[in-house]
Formats: structure tokens, C-alpha cells, sequence
């Protein structure tokens, strides 16, 4: 069994992003397709900042680098959290 920030992964094989094992938030499970990795976005994002990029250039390498980069049906999906005080 491996497991991947503490997600069981010998059911499925999982496609990651390496060195963000911290921003899993879990695994989607969907009708008719392989369950997928989810990135909280808002870690992503933290975490492209504390290695140098400012706000703009991290939301701008995730745009194009991460959620821009489709690898086929087991591609990641993130998820931004919604306040539940919000309109």
C-alpha cells in the first residue's frame, strides 16, 4: 500500500504534483471515471509564494503551469474554498 499525504492509493493510481503532497485536500471520486487528486488552491498559492513569487506571478504560474496543464483524464483538480458568509 502507498499512501500519499496519508491517502491510500493502492486502489487507484493517482497522478500528483511533486513537492505538493501538503495542499492535498483529498481525492474526487466521480461517476464512470478514476478518482482524481484535489489541491486546496489557496495552498498552492501560499506555497508558490514561500519559494519567491509574489501573489501575482504565483496565481500567474498556477494559471499556466498547474490548472493550465492537462495530462489527461487523471489530471488534478483544486478546489477554492467558499466562505460560507459570502453572496
Amino acid at each position: 500500500m502507498e499512501e500519499i499525504a496519508g491517502l491510500d492509493t493502492s486502489e487507484h493510481e493517482l497522478m500528483i504534483m511533486n513537492g505538493y503532497d501538503d495542499c492535498i485536500a483529498g481525492i474526487v471520486h466521480r461517476f464512470g471515471q478514476e478518482p482524481i487528486v484535489c489541491y486546496d488552491l489557496e495552498k498552492v498559492l501560499a506555497k508558490l509564494q514561500e519559494d519567491g513569487m509574489t501573489y501575482d506571478e504565483a496565481v500567474e504560474f498556477f494559471e499556466f503551469n498547474q490548472i493550465g496543464a492537462w495530462m489527461g483524464d487523471k489530471t488534478p483538480c483544486f478546489i477554492a474554498h467558499h466562505d460560507q458568509g459570502e453572496s
